[in-house]
């Protein structure tokens, strides 16, 4: 569980990083799009792309702190990783559609 939880917090760092460096020029970033991909809201460069980061840490100590050790099966810890990384991968790809 914790391998599962230390890499992919490590990629979402990463992509954050990455992006920042990309994002430079926008001083604000959307955090939610519409159905037609249109975005709703946005925040500061940097608290949006610090967000999936800091909730998936979050996410990974609660539910460290309230699992018995060895009580949540490998596959289950990696879908929750996974479900981050995909996630944040997906914010990441509908900004930089928008040029």
């Amino acid at each position: 569980m914790g391998a599962a939880f230390a890499v992919s917090l490590a990629l979402l760092i990463a992509m954050s990083w990455r992006a920042e460096r990309r994002l430079r020029h926008l001083d604000r970033l959307p955090m939610q799009f519409g159905p037609t991909g249109q975005p709703g809201w946005t925040a500061p460069r940097r608290l949006a792309l610090a967000f999936m980061p800091v909730f998936a840490a979050a996410t990974f100590a609660l539910i460290a702190l309230l699992t018995p050790p060895h009580a949540m099966p490998l596959a289950v810890a990696w879908f929750v990783a996974l479900a981050f990384v995909s996630g944040h991968a997906l914010h990441l790809w509908l900004i930089a559609r928008l040029g």
